[in-house]
């Protein structure tokens, strides 16, 4: 029967600490700005992953006190802020934590060298196209890689696409 309920001791323990800890995650993110959830690069993804698995360890784990867990909510979004300012201001350490962005498809053709350095097939280049909602690849000017790995898609135009400077071919 441990394996349904234990006792009423545990069972409001994780009510009372639920309400705690999600509120004080709120607080936390509510502070430390729009950026503590943004998918911008694979950093603030790992950031975002953290606090979710912060928040279960708090809830679920007994020896785990909730200060402890305000603390690490606290600590990931401090250095959270920290990686953001530092990337904002040095781009050298822009590049160290960061991607860049990259060219998968141009005019229409796929660049195989890029795809393969990626780790993506034609079949999801095609399906970040069709998402955008283009039927053919040859009405498409770019296929861009971003940093927070989604594909942007970027139809064809006759001007130079100012969007794409930076991103690596």
């Amino acid at each position: 029967m441990t394996m349904l309920f234990d006792d009423w001791q545990g069972l409001i323990r994780v009510l009372v600490i639920s309400v705690l800890a999600y509120g004080s995650l709120v607080a936390v993110l509510r502070f430390a700005g729009k950026r503590a959830l943004a998918k911008l690069n694979a950093f603030d993804l790992v950031v975002t992953v953290a606090l979710g698995s912060t928040l279960a360890t708090v809830l679920l784990k007994s020896d785990i006190a909730f200060v402890e867990g305000l603390a690490a909510f606290a600590m990931l979004a401090v250095l959270q802020w920290i990686v953001a300012r530092l990337s904002v201001a040095w781009p050298g350490f822009r590049k160290l934590v960061r991607s860049q962005p990259r060219l998968l498809l141009e005019d229409g053709a796929y660049l195989f060298q890029a795809m393969a350095d990626e780790r993506l097939t034609e079949d999801e280049v095609d399906a970040a196209i069709r998402a955008a909602g283009i039927g053919r690849r040859e009405e498409v000017a770019a296929v861009v890689l971003e940093t927070d790995g989604s594909l942007s898609v970027i139809r064809g135009f006759a001007e130079p696409l100012t969007t794409l400077t930076g991103v690596r071919r």
